[in-house]
């Protein structure tokens, strides 16, 4: 196998892990009454993993996923979180209440095994 196909094979691994992740998390909210709005939301700024609605409210979260929960938790960095508020605030420009809805940023830890860890308002509102 060529270092370019296994730079694939990692990658498309990484993605299906990322996105079984990211299904796990929705299954959460939605056994919660919380519906999914957006996947995988992209805007100008970069990507948003989940977008959920609660009544008339959002909830943004980023979703990490790694061998543990605390390596999980050591891959979201300040950088990431100011490409998520600067999502989420375009995302908002298109909602009727644009900057005035209520807002929440979730993160959502997912270790090798599917257990997983949601840690709400874990970065506030930037």
């Amino acid at each position: 196998m060529t270092a370019r196909a296994i730079r694939q094979f990692r990658g498309q691994r990484a993605y299906h892990a990322g996105a079984a992740a990211e299904n796990r998390i929705a299954q959460d909210y939605e056994r919660r009454g919380i519906s999914v709005a957006r996947r995988r939301w992209r805007g100008t700024g970069g990507e948003i993993d989940l977008i959920l609605r609660d009544g008339e409210a959002l909830i943004f979260v980023e979703v990490k996923q790694s061998r543990s929960i605390a390596l999980a938790a050591e891959r979201l960095n300040a950088r990431q979180m100011r490409r998520i508020y600067a999502s989420a605030s375009e995302f908002l420009g298109q909602e009727p209440r644009g900057a005035l809805t209520d807002v929440r940023f979730d993160v959502a830890l997912v270790d090798a095994s599917g257990a997983f860890e949601i840690i709400e308002n874990a970065f506030g509102q930037g």
